[in-house]
């Protein structure tokens, strides 16, 4: 399962845009806006009259948590008096103008560890839900093994973490269970401490909860805290994480969901962009990361544990500052969609020559396809071949290829025969030969 991170503003609007499926005899709200900074928010209220009547919160929505505790989070109780429309323009262009540090480990309220420092782009500002603390609620969904966890307290809030062995609920699934199954596991493990007039609606709340989780594909959904007022519900905080191999087939039902960068991280490439771009439409796995561009040894592997392997030969073989890319091609991609992912790396191989003057690399590597048609992946290859041929003779590349597979022995015919004739230098490998082997070769040439 590959797992990416989304906003909270996308994660509730996915379960908003499902809620009569998975909670028909809950309200939700959903009154909730993304912006970058007050203009947008002012824009917002001209058509979201709740912005305008209604108390708020405001906080970044930066793929980060300790939003409390690191003093970005604007609501009622921080200062006297509602947040108004205008403290909440203010609090953003306040909090977008300068860089923020931002802690993600604490002892009680003292920070702990390094904090990470970056700009706060993005905002959620929602309603302001009176409360009591005995209406807040946990519940969290993820994937252990061969198992489904689904995770409940009757504690919520920034606070649940600690002593969560004494706090929280877990209860195991399999993927053999039965609905029925699955809402009686759920009903006789609700947490004890849930008030008893909850426990009912804490219950059949939990029981959409974890079916939304499974069907619409998220790898990590937790609500801390969820509010639970009789048959009204407000999510106020959530977390969340998409398994994007179903990426190709839940576009209807995710929308027009974004992968932003983890709040401290380098912003991605475009070539990484367009690459997650084509994989989220593909049933194939397209994954591509740019370590060092400027680096000589260039990777195109299919299949995600071979592409463990190759990075970790290399670096033992190279030292990791001579490996350019990581990442890996596999689960049966279509001829163009192999020629539009080789395109993007020879492209970048291709920018400059090696500062050094040495010939670059380009490890075309895999194991034993169980399925893949290599001949028909090769294609691909072998038409990116034939576009970039003169650059890659310009900067001096040499192609070392081993696979195994469907059809590998007219694919690796193919793509000899193409380099050949393109006047490109290449050897060529099939089963017989190491799954590394041509990384010592290489190196050793």
């Amino acid at each position: 399962m590959a797992q990416k991170a989304i906003r909270e503003f996308d994660a509730k609007s996915i379960l908003a845009k499902h809620w009569d499926k998975y909670f028909p005899n809950f309200t939700y709200a959903y009154e909730t806006v993304l912006v970058q900074n007050g203009s947008e928010l002012q824009a917002a209220a001209k058509d979201k009259k709740w912005l305008n009547e209604k108390a708020l919160v405001a906080k970044p929505d930066m793929l980060f948590g300790k939003r409390g505790k690191n003093g970005l989070v604007l609501f009622r109780d921080q200062k006297p008096g509602d947040v108004s429309l205008s403290k909440a323009v203010s609090w953003i262009d306040e909090k977008s103008s300068a860089a923020q540090s931002v802690y993600f480990s604490f002892d009680g309220d003292t920070p702990t560890g390094e904090a990470k420092t970056d700009m706060l782009t993005h905002f959620v500002v929602e309603p302001f839900t009176p409360h009591t603390q005995e209406e807040e609620y946990y519940i969290s969904a993820t994937c252990v093994g061969d198992d489904d966890m689904l995770y409940m307290s009757a504690e919520g809030g920034m606070e649940v973490e600690e002593g969560w062995d004494e706090k929280v609920t877990e209860v195991a699934f399999s993927i053999t269970d039965t609905e029925e199954e699955i809402a009686a596991k759920i009903r006789a493990n609700v947490p004890a401490d849930v008030a008893d007039a909850d426990k009912e609606a804490f219950a059949e709340f939990a029981i959409g909860f974890f079916k939304a989780y499974r069907e619409l594909n998220f790898a990590y959904l937790e609500i801390n805290p969820f509010v639970l007022q009789g048959s009204k519900i407000e999510l106020l905080d959530m977390v969340a994480k998409l398994d994007d191999t179903a990426g190709f087939m839940m576009r209807e039902e995710w929308g027009d969901v974004e992968y932003p960068t983890s709040f401290g991280m380098e912003e991605k490439s475009p070539e990484v962009l367009a690459i997650e771009d084509a994989d989220s439409k593909s049933g194939a796995s397209l994954k591509l990361t740019i370590l060092k561009p400027e680096a000589r040894i260039w990777t195109m592997v299919a299949g995600g544990g071979a592409s463990v392997v190759y990075a970790d030969t290399i670096a033992d073989f190279a030292g990791i500052d001579d490996l350019a890319n990581y990442g890996e091609y596999s689960g049966g991609p279509t001829t163009s969609e192999t020629k539009f992912y080789a395109e993007t790396l020879l492209d970048l191989m291709t920018r400059q020559k090696d500062a050094q003057g040495r010939d670059k690399i380009l490890i075309i590597g895999g194991a034993i396809a169980n399925f893949t048609d290599v001949a028909k992946t090769f294609t691909g290859i072998i038409q990116a071949f034939d576009n970039y041929a003169d650059k890659m003779k310009e900067v001096g590349i040499k192609i070392y290829v081993r696979r195994g597979g469907p059809n590998y022995e007219k694919g690796l015919k193919d793509i000899k025969e193409a380099a050949d004739r393109l006047g490109l230098y290449i050897e060529v490998y099939g089963p017989e030969t190491h799954v590394t082997d041509i990384v010592r070769m290489a190196l050793e040439k």
